[in-house]
């Protein structure tokens, strides 16, 4: 039985191909790749300082330096993708594109107070322009498009 905020053993067995070996050709055995993962899970869902990550996931340090060498490496994007292949081989993803821009998205109540810049915030986003006088000068470089993937729930799929 797996902890809260850990892989289960189903989804361990189809990440566990896609990463590095653990025993390298040359140099020491790496630490286990399933307790580190599990570690980097934990503190992105829980939000917890790297500092104060659980001990059953190893020292903080190897915990965060293997992320970040596998995001150096290039191994969060073939990860990212080969699930995303899988799923889609599956027939659960659905591609959609979504804008997203300042008119459509609220801030949130404590957002009041922040420093203030110049200009319409709007059209700067909408049109990539950006006011170089401004004391907020490069915070805008156009707008940003995201495609995101959507699984669909189980209840759709069994009812088509």
């Amino acid at each position: 039985m797996t902890k809260r905020h850990e892989l289960t053993d189903a989804q361990w067995e189809k990440i566990k191909p896609l990463l590095p070996p653990e025993k390298p050709k040359t140099g020491r055995t790496n630490h286990d790749h399933r307790t580190l993962l599990n570690g980097m899970i934990c503190r992105a869902k829980t939000g917890t300082p790297w500092r104060d990550l659980p001990e059953r996931y190893g020292k903080w340090k190897t915990v965060y330096s293997r992320r970040i060498r596998w995001r150096d490496a290039g191994v969060w994007q073939r990860v990212w993708e080969a699930l995303q292949q899988d799923a889609n081989r599956e027939g659960e993803v659905t591609w959609e594109i979504h804008f997203i821009d300042s008119t459509i998205v609220r801030a949130h109540q404590h957002a009041a107070g922040a420093k203030k810049c110049g200009g319409n915030r709007s059209l700067q986003a909408k049109s990539g322009w950006v006011d170089t006088e401004s004391p907020c000068a490069g915070r805008w470089q156009g707008t940003t498009v995201h495609v995101w993937a959507h699984a669909r729930s189980a209840a759709r799929r069994n009812d088509g």
